[in-house]
């Protein structure tokens, strides 16, 4: 039995409105659903395997790569001419990060201690750690800007103690013992009569309280109360803010712990972290937004006021005795020594600086810092933080060593710590977090306009239909007309006479 036009436009008009009302109310509910488990997914549960996995364990390539700013006229430059510096690296460590003495709080927090490891991939290194490579002797140098201010039998005794240990301006040395410690005569000196100077009671490197360490105890919030506290530090250490600096808003511990922050991030948000390496919290800003690995991502970036002074930027005084702008003293986190960190080559700091050495060339596209983060769900997606540690030296009186050295923040090494996701877990994370929300935004859209198609197919059905009504209408009076024209005999009937009384006003041939 076939089906009537009119019949089945009803039908299309009552399957459109369901599917444009059940688009609608995906337009409303969809929203609430992606984002609820967003929420689940994201909150720092055991149950909850992908997110919970890559937080504790951080499963994704992490490598830090290490350049050395080589001294190629360390001679000249003890006779006070400008030092010339040449690049050498990368020096590529894979980095093995975990989390241990994990414990849940009741008031919705977690302590833990992340620990982090280093392994060599002279693979991916311009040479190996037995490259020997020339920069300032922190212990000479360093000790040197510390003794300034002491009087001079104490600068004396410490040339002396130099001289008696053949410790000179310079070092030349292997990257390896550079990075994780050499004997020396004078470490060991130092930490038999003045426990506690140095940083180290061992081997003295540059990296060496470093490896197979910890960056302190962290408690931070999982957000199963409030999901926007997700990875907030509530304390580090038992700490709510730290005394490193001179002003409270300084001294404040903010934001997260640097590996992810709080879900639906907006160009508005910005990314703040504390970082125990630089005894500070940082922020990062929006800059522009992009893909990583097939994944819509919102690049954050340094402001030029990370660094800046007190002067060029108010807010920044309590970081100081300041220098140039874009130099952070660490000293006072660093024993006291004259450490300062930068942006590689100085990059957006005072130009100044750069007329004090020789061989640096700053671009951001080398040298500049950034996280690449999924906005939906505050996880880094490619991570590239960049920081340069230079060395106040200069001459001291008394202290023979330092020569004529001039006054100048010297670059020793910058090194980058890189990670991206990738693999089996960018390809669940791809799942979970971006395809499937993705699929449900796009089915509300789609019931919608199938159902106004429907729609609009019944209402086409609809109208041909009387079309075709009318039009056969039309044809069947005109044929009755023609028909009665040419094979039937007119009559003149009076419609109120009987079938008996009509009489014909032709006859045919026959009567």
């Amino acid at each position: 039995m076939a089906v009537s036009k009119s019949t089945l436009s009803i039908a299309f008009i009552v399957l459109g409105g369901l599917a444009v009302l059940f688009g609608t109310v995906l337009v409303f509910v969809g929203p609430i659903i992606i984002d609820d488990q967003i929420v689940k997914n994201i909150e720092i549960n055991p149950n909850n395997g992908l997110s919970y996995t890559m937080w504790k364990d951080i499963p994704v390539p992490f490598f830090m790569s290490v350049y050395f700013f080589d001294i190629v006229n360390p001679n000249e430059t003890l006779d006070g001419e400008k030092p010339t510096v040449v690049q050498r690296g990368p020096y590529v460590y894979r980095e093995n990060r975990w989390k241990d003495n994990i414990t849940f709080h009741n008031n919705h927090t977690v302590s833990y201690k992340e620990y982090r490891q280093y392994f060599f991939e002279e693979s991916m290194s311009v040479g190996d750690e037995s490259d020997m490579v020339t920069i300032p002797n922190m212990l000479v140098l360093g000790a040197s800007v510390m003794m300034e201010n002491m009087p001079l039998r104490v600068r004396l005794l410490l040339s002396r103690t130099f001289k008696t240990f053949n410790e000179g301006p310079f070092l030349t040395k292997p990257v390896g013992e550079l990075m994780w410690g050499y004997d020396s005569k004078l470490v060991d000196f130092l930490n038999n009569y003045l426990p506690g100077m140095l940083p180290t009671s061992g081997k003295f490197g540059l990296f060496a309280e470093f490896n197979n360490s910890n960056t302190g105890q962290f408690t931070i919030f999982t957000g199963q109360d409030d999901i926007r506290k997700v990875h907030m530090v509530d304390s580090w250490n038992g700490l709510k803010s730290v005394d490193y600096w001179s002003s409270e808003q300084c001294n404040m511990i903010n934001g997260t712990a640097g590996q992810m922050w709080p879900p639906f991030m907006t160009k508005q948000s910005t990314m703040p972290f504390y970082s125990p390496d630089a005894c500070r919290s940082m922020e990062l800003v929006y800059q522009r937004p992009g893909v990583s690995r097939g994944i819509p991502v919102y690049r954050f970036v340094a402001p030029k006021t990370l660094f800046a002074n007190g002067s060029d930027y108010p807010p920044n005084e309590g970081f100081c005795p300041c220098r140039q702008s874009g130099l952070l003293n660490v000293s006072t986190c660093r024993h006291n020594s004259p450490v300062y960190i930068s942006h590689p080559h100085f990059f957006e700091a005072d130009p100044v600086l750069l007329d004090t050495v020789n061989g640096l060339s700053p671009n951001e596209d080398e040298h500049g810092l950034f996280i690449d983060i999924h906005p939906e769900t505050g996880v880094p997606m490619n991570v590239s933080i960049r920081l340069q540690l230079n060395l106040l030296i200069k001459s001291v009186f008394g202290i023979t060593e330092t020569g004529k050295i001039a006054e100048v923040v010297m670059p020793m090494i910058w090194f980058e710590e890189s990670g991206y996701i990738d693999g089996p877990v960018l390809n669940t994370f791809r799942t979970n977090l971006v395809v499937l929300p993705m699929v449900m935004e796009y089915m509300q859209y789609i019931f919608i306009g199938l159902g106004l198609a429907g729609i609009l197919g019944a209402v086409v059905l609809y109208v041909s239909d009387k079309k075709a009504v009318k039009k056969t209408s039309v044809s069947l009076s005109q044929g009755q007309v023609k028909s009665r024209m040419v094979g039937q005999p007119y009559t003149d009937v009076d419609p109120s006479s009987s079938a008996s009384e009509k009489t014909p006003l032709l006859q045919s041939p026959t009567s």
